[in-house]
């Protein structure tokens, strides 16, 4: 996988009537801080005191798309060079301005009047943006810029990404109806139909010699495959070929999936184990045919750089305060405690192969859902702790403490009538998910 780097645009804004030495000194801090990011800045920190100087660098901004336009109110300006870059450069717009000691004596930048004079302008003209007033080596700043510097790669990555949809989603899950022209609009993702006949066609087309090798690496990393039925156990690994070349061949960022229940019942194997395979790999798929939760996972795949998981709340105990996330046996192998076993099973109701079977790792998740509940398009964030926990249920499963009481969560899920399925990434990435929400215009309802 590579890490997610966004790429910003920087631009630095001045007055020659005020103090653009301290100007200039507080700005290289600022520089030398925001040179620590994981970023590709395209700029340079020196002062531009007026509109032409501004129109020198359009050129530059606009030569390759930006995650983000950074600019810097190095001392007061009126809002003519800030609402011309807003116009100019198709990327979202952060502005930071810097205090300055109160010393009694002269006001030496007065920059955040300049981004008060830039925000009214901005606002009437219909033109977005962020802000921070912090000092130039502030890390709270620097983590809002980062934060909404990954939120506007996710955004760009997303009007770049097609998903493939294997089959339909099973009768009476609503919850995983998606509206292919609505995403186009409003996420940039494009959605294409597959045919499930003539994908169990491709599965069952690959050869015997793909399928040595795909059992050799699932050899590698669970335990308990030579007690499951070859045959069946053959038909599943088909299935993670067929998907791995699907994607590969649409050029597909992730699949949904019907996972069941023909996959049991025509083709004679899972998809869950090949699906968390693929998961592992780097390319998401959601269950049942899931859409929404396999751009969900998509982009929590994206911030962490690590492999994500679309899964079920499936226990609540408000006793212990915990609840319980699940999915069949499909989570990437990478989730798993390394203190515990890692084996192969069959699925619990349709008793066929293949699927993972751990506890999850302990640590700090985020929970993220692009949820239309209520019919209304909301992105979900959460977040909590997996707590280092026997194996709840067969299968692939974590024992998470929110941070709030485990039954608000319940009554939150519940009331706000959510999808059953909510995405699964460790590390805290909530930060960046709230600034999405704002970039893509719709509300971040906050589940803990």
């Amino acid at each position: 996988m590579t890490v997610l780097t966004p790429r910003i645009g920087l631009v630095v804004l001045a007055r020659p009537q005020f103090d653009t030495a301290f100007a200039q000194e507080t700005v290289d801090r600022a520089w030398r801080q925001l040179q620590g990011l994981e970023a590709e800045f395209i700029g340079t920190p020196d002062l531009l005191f007026d509109a032409d100087a501004v129109k020198g660098r359009v050129a530059d901004l606009t030569r390759r798309p930006l995650d983000l336009l950074l600019v810097l109110q190095a001392t007061f300006t009126d809002a003519v060079m800030t609402v011309a870059l807003a116009d100019s450069v198709d990327a979202p717009l952060f502005l930071w301005s810097f205090p300055e000691p109160r010393t009694g004596g002269r006001l030496r930048l007065n920059a955040i009047c300049g981004v008060n004079l830039a925000a009214h302008a901005l606002g009437r003209a219909g033109r977005p943006y962020d802000y921070v007033n912090g000092d130039a080596d502030d890390p709270a700043a620097l983590a809002e810029i980062e934060a909404t510097a990954r939120a506007g790669a996710i955004r760009r990555k997303l009007a770049e990404t097609r998903i493939g949809v294997v089959g339909q989603h099973p009768a009476g899950f609503d919850s995983c109806r998606y509206d292919p022209a609505g995403l186009q609009s409003l996420l940039g993702v494009s959605v294409e139909p597959i045919d499930l006949s003539a994908f169990f066609e491709r599965a069952r087309s690959v050869a015997d010699g793909d399928i040595r090798a795909i059992r050799d690496r699932v050899a590698s990393e669970i335990s308990g495959l030579d007690g499951l039925d070859q045959d069946a156990l053959a038909k599943s690994l088909r299935v993670y070929a067929a998907l791995r070349r699907t994607a590969d061949d649409g050029k597909f960022a992730g699949l949904a999936v019907r996972c069941w229940p023909e996959f049991f019942t025509e083709l004679g194997g899972a998809a869950c184990g090949p699906m968390g395979m693929m998961g592992e790999d780097g390319t998401p798929c959601g269950c049942e045919a899931d859409v929404l939760g396999t751009i969900s996972t998509l982009i929590l795949r994206w911030l962490s750089d690590a492999p994500a998981f679309n899964s079920d709340l499936v226990d609540v105990d408000v006793t212990d305060d915990t609840a319980v996330f699940w999915h069949c046996g499909q989570a990437p192998v990478s989730m798993a405690d390394p203190d515990g076993p890692r084996r192969a099973t069959v699925h619990s109701n349709r008793r066929l192969p293949l699927l993972y079977e751990f506890a999850f790792k302990p640590g700090r998740i985020t929970l993220a859902r692009l949820s239309q509940s209520k019919n209304q398009l909301r992105l979900v964030v959460g977040g909590g702790e997996v707590l280092k926990r026997p194996l709840s249920f067969s299968g692939t499963s974590g024992v998470v403490r929110f941070d709030r009481p485990a039954r608000e969560v319940m009554d939150a899920v519940i009331g706000e009538g959510l999808e059953h399925h909510m995405s699964l990434a460790y590390g805290d990435h909530r930060p960046a998910l709230r600034r999405l929400a704002r970039m893509l215009d719709i509300p971040a309802l906050e589940l803990t």
